[in-house]
């Protein structure tokens, strides 16, 4: 607020704003532009003592309008972001570039670059610390033990000043998570990190360069499409319609999934092969965007930052109290082990709570059937242990447990079927698919102790047509038990027929079970 005012006072002293406004006119006529008033691309308005930008929808080659002492100008159809190359203007045919700022940048990396070195800085410390008092004589050791002693109330003082600096320090970089209300600790702010999410996303880029699948692959088309549809049934969440969100889906047998904070989804084809319609595509999608839209990755850093910052103090500790070198390296790494057990893990647990409880709003918002959400967690559940994963306890993973996951959604299914309601969805159909799953488990059971028994008692009972039921290469987001997406208009009150968001292309048949399926067939 500070340096736009500067800004704007120094281009009052140097030129009238009329003056500035019939320049900008004659610039206009003479590259062959319209000139309208009004602002589309920014929307400039007071409340109280405040200045809010904010997008508006229809883009304008030149548009301006004065409110009273507050101007609103726009020369460009789109504005220049930190996470894009800069904006080029045109002018009588000359090209005119601007450059992205990039001094947010500066304090991540220049974070990223110091945190592996605090450790060693620690580690020399500690060490000088236990030499220096190795090499004192014991005179001088008792005068220096008698010395604290005697100032042990003023050193506990200073101690306490240090803690109540500290937490004010802390206090300043609370924050409230968007969608929940929580309040949370957030060292960096979201446009440094954004910042840095750029570069990463680069980065990712360059990695999966060749393993990239064209925008013209179907599974590339499917993925998009969801992802879009997302995108415009939560466009009333600020964090999701201020995000341009593009699809990168990668060849690779790794069930995994992510969303970087500026937008980017990252879908390995390993996922796609694992969810078996695209209601589960939806809520898995759902997930990984509910991560970037709260800032879960800036949070985590944060968390990350403050704990290595206080974990140096008792590093520097260990490595002047322990006598040798052997001893200090084992008390360093129970000290990284305590840290990941006590704060790293159980905070990671719980964000990816809070991801599923937002990603299955944002589905139910979407009118995907939630209700497929648990049997996703179940049938990985019962991947992990055909495959042989190995598996721990949760307490020692980043990640909640499938069981737990699946008891998580469950016990949110009935809030979200009523937030799914409220958004003038069609009606869902009365199988539910956990119920589907749970019969389709039961039988298969059945047919595998039948066939322990030998030929002669083998059971002919045939599955339900059900996602177990298929063959594991079947492709993602392709079962014709479930319908396609449903994507209502916000604005319909009946129940009536609603278009689908998935055209013909999603609804293309299951083939016969004999088959088999290398990718996804799109008809």
């Amino acid at each position: 607020m500070g340096s736009l005012a500067v800004c704007l006072s120094r281009c009052h002293r140097l030129l009238p704003l009329s003056a500035h406004l019939s320049r900008l006119v004659r610039v206009s006529k003479q590259a062959s532009r319209p000139v309208s008033f009004g602002c589309s691309q920014i929307s400039c308005h007071r409340a109280g003592s405040s200045l809010h930008l904010r997008p508006a929808p229809s883009p304008s080659p030149l548009r301006f309008r004065s409110n009273g002492p507050t101007p609103c100008l726009q020369i460009s159809p789109r504005t220049s972001s930190p996470l894009q190359p800069g904006a080029v203007h045109s002018r009588g045919g000359q090209q005119l570039h601007t450059s992205a700022p990039r001094r947010a940048l500066y304090g991540p990396l220049l974070w990223l670059v110091l945190k592996p070195l605090q450790k060693l800085l620690a580690i020399i410390l500690g060490r000088s610390i236990r030499k220096w008092w190795a090499s004192l004589p014991a005179n001088r050791r008792q005068l220096m033990n008698e010395w604290v002693w005697r100032r042990r109330w003023h050193l506990a003082a200073g101690a306490g000043v240090a803690m109540v600096i500290a937490a004010l320090l802390l206090l300043t970089h609370l924050d409230e998570s968007p969608v929940t209300g929580r309040i949370r600790l957030l060292v960096f702010s979201r446009e440094n990190y954004m910042e840095l999410a750029a570069l990463t996303s680069e980065a990712y880029m360059q990695e999966f360069a060749e393993l990239l699948l064209p925008v013209t692959d179907p599974r590339h088309k499917v993925v998009e499409r969801v992802v879009q549809h997302l995108a415009q049934r939560n466009k009333d969440i600020p964090e999701v319609s201020d995000v341009t969100w593009s699809v990168h889906v990668v060849q690779s047998p790794n069930v995994n999934a992510f969303v970087l904070p500026n937008g980017k989804v990252f879908m390995f084809t390993g996922m796609l092969d694992t969810v078996v319609d695209v209601h589960q595509l939806t809520i898995v999608l759902g997930h990984e965007m509910a991560h970037a839209l709260l800032g879960h990755s800036a949070e985590q850093a944060s968390l990350s930052h403050v704990v290595d910052l206080l974990s140096l103090i008792l590093l520097t500790a260990i490595w002047a109290v322990c006598p040798r070198d052997s001893l200090a390296l084992l008390g360093q790494w129970v000290q990284d082990k305590l840290t990941q057990l006590i704060f790293s893990r159980p905070f990671s647990r719980k964000l990816e709570a809070e991801a599923d409880k937002v990603g299955l709003q944002l589905a139910a918002k979407a009118c995907a059937d939630v209700r497929a959400g648990p049997v996703f967690w179940q049938q990985m559940e019962i991947r992990d242990q055909l495959t042989g994963e190995p598996t721990f306890p949760e307490w020692l993973s980043t990640h909640p447990s499938h069981r737990n996951r699946v008891t998580l959604m469950d016990s949110l299914i009935p809030e979200a079927l009523e937030l799914r309601e409220s958004c003038v969805c069609p009606a869902l159909p009365d199988t539910d698919p956990r119920a589907v799953f749970s019969k389709s488990v039961q039988v298969l059971l059945k047919n595998a102790k039948d066939r322990e028994r030998g030929p002669e008692g083998a059971s002919k009972t045939r599955l339900p047509h059900s996602p177990a039921s298929l063959p594991p290469a079947l492709p993602a987001a392709l079962l014709p038990q479930t319908a396609p997406l449903p994507s209502p208009s916000v604005d319909q009150q009946s129940k009536g027929a609603v278009p689908v968001v998935a055209s013909e292309t999603l609804a293309a048949p299951v083939p016969a079970p004999d088959r088999p399926q290398d990718g996804l067939q799109i008809s």
